[in-house]
């Protein structure tokens, strides 16, 4: 049997194990094990079983990711979500659809410390959803806001899922870094231009709010003073080459640990559930990315990228076409894959062919968190959704539904920005980095 065969199987045989729900560090670990064993045999595959757990648990790229999402854990313990969402609606307030705009506001700020877009779509719908409620907003608009808003998590630096795809793709991660800024920053203002058009256009959905004194406004703008010193240190620091992302992560869960102490928002209790959680997400992470490099290595022997790049040029496909079946095909696989599992599964595969047809990996690495974000919200099974509805149990599935499908253009307008121009995401890694 060819081994462009045996991979195609492998791969069949992985999404086959997803789509009846076997774990994803079960599947591809499996898929990988056997694979490595029919292309090398069983010996030299229990040797590099037993290499990968050190590979990957002494990668000094990987380093980051306990130390990012220690910082999450305790900013969200230490209530600096709650400071942002109490700034973003004060300065907000008078206009139609303000506490939506503050949400997503809000929930972007605290993807900035967390880079997690499921951890932000749970604090965030924890703050802002009992004030929206109060406020009169139809459970639409509101769920529609929270589901967006927490998407960006993941986006906006520290990205967890940009350190894992830096560490697959082997790219820089601050390169990575600064190439998200500016798409993150876009996507947080197309989300904020869609809230308030959403509430403009079905105004029973969001009541005027009261307006305040300007000075209450820019006093407001004093209550997230930690975030600020936080984000300036810790990404500002990598940005101008103070820091590598690891001592920057470091020097940001120890300052954030520090801030919250001085204001006697974390207590020893809080520290070691902060660390419990960190410790829960970490294992999970890494047992997936063990499974993911037996499958990696599996997928580079059996040359099934090499197959695929040459029957695209033998059907005369185009870059931009190969992109766009790419962006679709990721689509449908977030209809029953979550991020992290979807990066760890395709990036082997598509990668080399996204090299092949001339795009820049880094440039590819954005707009793959983009249509990640997508899949993240996009019913029937975007993770977010779920998220809401898990922390209000009364609000209707059709109502989250309802309102997270005008959302669903901003990432996708955004996508069509990025194959026009490619810089947005390039400029920033060439001015800071050549």
């Amino acid at each position: 049997m060819a081994p462009s065969t045996i991979g195609a199987i492998g791969v069949l045989a992985l999404f086959t194990m997803l789509f009846l729900r076997v774990p994803v560090w079960i599947a591809l670990t499996l898929v990988g094990f056997v694979g490595n064993s029919i292309m090398s045999g069983v010996t030299p595959t229990f040797a590099l079983a037993g290499t990968v757990p050190f590979d990957v648990g002494s990668a000094y790229t990987l380093s980051v990711l306990p130390l990012f999402i220690l910082m999450g854990e305790v900013a969200s313990v230490t209530g600096l979500s709650s400071d942002l969402f109490k700034a973003a609606r004060v300065i907000l307030a008078g206009a139609r659809g303000g506490l939506a705009v503050g949400a997503i506001a809000a929930s972007a700020c605290f993807g900035a410390v967390c880079g997690s877009s499921v951890a932000t779509a749970a604090t965030m719908t924890r703050i802002a959803l009992p004030e929206m409620r109060a406020a009169g907003y139809h459970p639409s608009l509101a769920a529609g806001a929270l589901a967006a808003g927490g998407s960006i998590g993941i986006l906006v630096p520290p990205s967890i899922i940009l350190v894992i795809y830096a560490a697959i793709a082997e790219q820089s991660v601050p390169r990575l870094f600064a190439a998200c800024l500016i798409p993150g920053l876009l996507l947080t203002a197309f989300y904020m231009t869609v809230a308030v058009l959403f509430a403009n256009l079905r105004k029973d959905y969001a009541p005027m709010s009261q307006s305040v004194p300007l000075r209450e406004r820019i006093a407001a703008m004093k209550g997230p003073w930690q975030f600020l010193v936080v984000f300036l240190v810790t990404i500002g620091g990598i940005y101008a080459g103070i820091f590598s992302p690891t001592e920057a992560a470091s020097v940001g869960a120890a300052g954030v640990i520090l801030l919250g102490a001085l204001a006697r928002r974390l207590t020893l209790a809080g520290l070691m559930h902060s660390i419990e959680n960190t410790v829960a997400v970490c294992g999970m992470l890494f047992v997936i990315v063990f499974g993911a490099n037996l499958f990696s290595f599996f997928i580079v022997q059996t040359q099934l990228p090499i197959l695929l790049a040459n029957g695209a040029q033998e059907l005369h496909l185009s870059g931009l076409m190969v992109m766009v079946l790419i962006i679709i095909a990721y689509i449908v696989f977030g209809c029953f894959l979550e991020a992290i599992g979807m990066l760890l599964i395709t990036i082997p595969v598509f990668l080399p062919l996204v090299k092949q047809f001339g795009y820049d990996p880094v440039w590819f690495g954005i707009v793959f968190v983009i249509v990640v974000e997508v899949g993240l919200i996009h019913p029937p099974m975007g993770l977010n959704l779920f998220v809401i509805q898990a922390h209000a149990p009364d609000m209707k599935l059709t109502d989250i539904y309802r309102g997270i499908v005008p959302f669903l253009f901003a990432p996708l307008v955004l996508i069509i920005l990025m194959f026009w121009f490619p810089q947005l995401a390039l400029w920033l890694p060439k001015l800071f980095y050549g």
